[in-house]
């Protein structure tokens, strides 16, 4: 389907670049929603996904909290908030850091690592119905194009 179906638009866009921007940002919206109704069932928002993967990447080794805020995805989330959130679901452990005691290392917990391989099932399923549309080499050409446009 066209973006100009999706958005129910008669008129023709001004340019192929005005066109490919409405698209990127409509396709992206359509993604985070697919997202959110992945999460939902584990009780995460995109954000709190987003700080446990970045600290299953970095696990076993904490990570301080300006250093999640600098790996975000979403650069307008607060991280410390959304530390706090999942300190709460016991799915991180939040311990001062001995070099700095103004700092705040964070780590995964157990429980944390067992909700994200859980996830993973359910985004992999989703991924597997995507790379049905695009081939592999032109997923690689798009991520190159996207890259270029954030240049």
């Amino acid at each position: 389907m066209s973006i100009e179906t999706d958005i129910k638009q008669n008129a023709p866009f001004r340019t192929p670049y005005q066109r490919v921007m409405v698209n990127l940002m409509y396709t992206s919206n359509w993604i985070a929603t697919n997202q959110t109704q992945l999460l939902k069932p584990s009780g995460l928002t995109p954000q709190q996904y987003n700080v446990l993967r970045i600290l299953r990447g970095q696990y076993p080794n904490p990570v301080k909290v300006s250093d999640i805020t600098e790996r975000m995805l979403d650069k307008m989330s607060n991280a410390s908030r959304l530390v706090d959130k999942l300190v709460l679901k016991k799915l991180v452990l939040r311990t001062e850091c001995p070099s700095d005691r103004r700092a705040v290392d964070v780590v995964i917990t157990e429980k944390g690592m067992e909700l994200l391989s859980k996830i993973d099932v359910h985004l992999d399923e989703w991924s597997d119905n995507q790379r049905k549309k695009l081939t592999e080499e032109e997923a690689i050409h798009l991520s190159q194009l996207l890259d270029r446009l954030r240049e």
